[in-house]
């Protein structure tokens, strides 16, 4: 039997619709949150995603105030922008979209965003909260595939979970946010030694390496949830994901389609950050 599939466009469309109203009494009671994207550049991608990003906003009621600015931005006045609007009281959450062009230093970025205004949750204030398990906000990709694997009616409890992947972005929060609803969780990279072997020890599998349709069928347990992270533009313009979908949906319970899956959900949790940073400030 064909694996049920996670439809991440119509969970992410009944969250915005629950935060839509919730904005709706904050608006009454006040003004509506207040997020900034900041992109640095033209890369076609990075565009795409703020695009998306604004458009959500307004569907939620969220102010959105883009900053677009030239490639050739110095470092110096990116931080100036950041400063001022880590001041400015009527914005609530802070986004520079990644990645930056190379001669600009992300981290050095990234440890200048208010830590209150940080809805991507990659400051090292919020990184260390997620450690002990105490989170403001959780990262946007790995809070939206929590979601998923609950809609999926999965316990992660006593699970045997597997994170292919290890980045700050999502394969090491995603790991610590599994560990907290107490799943096994062991993570694999580049140097893991027979990653076939591990990835079918998975209950649960979320691939997020950026390597299209790396993970077969063969890698995969009869019956495990699949979560597919990976958004990788092939030669002729289609996109794929991480998963070998058609081989994989044969034998997992569950999996995410891509484009439709985790991308929507990513979109969904920066505005429930952006809405649960203005609660904090109140």
């Amino acid at each position: 039997m064909a694996a049920k599939l996670l439809d991440g466009k119509s969970l992410a469309a009944e969250i915005r619709e629950g935060l839509r109203l919730e904005v709706e009494e904050l608006k009454q009671a006040g003004r509506a949150p207040g997020l900034a994207v900041v992109i640095v550049g033209d890369d076609p991608a990075s565009r795409r995603y703020v695009n998306n990003k604004k458009k959500a906003c307004e569907h939620v009621g969220i102010t959105s105030y883009e900053y677009a600015l030239p490639g050739e931005t110095t470092q110096e006045e990116l931080l100036a922008l950041v400063d001022k609007l880590n001041k400015d009281t009527a914005i609530d959450g802070i986004l520079v979209q990644l990645p930056l062009p190379s001669h600009l230093d992300e981290k050095t970025v990234i440890y200048n965003i208010d830590p209150k205004k940080d809805v991507d949750a990659f400051h090292p204030f919020n990184v260390g909260k997620i450690m002990i398990g105490e989170p403001d906000f959780a990262p946007c990709t790995p809070a939206g595939v929590m979601e998923l694997i609950k809609l999926t009616g999965i316990e992660v409890s006593g699970k045997e979970c597997v994170v292919v992947g290890r980045s700050n972005i999502v394969g090491k929060p995603q790991s610590m946010l599994l560990l907290a609803e107490n799943g096994t969780v062991t993570v694999c990279h580049s140097k893991t030694k027979d990653l076939a072997e591990v990835t079918r020890r998975a209950d649960i599998l979320v691939a997020a390496v950026g390597k299209a349709k790396l993970i077969k069928g063969d890698m995969v347990k009869k019956g495990a949830v699949v979560i597919d992270v990976g958004m990788n533009r092939l030669e002729d313009g289609t996109w794929s994901g991480d998963v070998d979908f058609e081989e994989v949906k044969e034998v997992a319970s569950a999996i995410t389609p891509v484009p439709g899956g985790v991308g929507p959900m990513t979109i969904a949790m920066l505005m429930k950050n952006t809405v649960t940073a203005y609660r904090i400030k109140q």
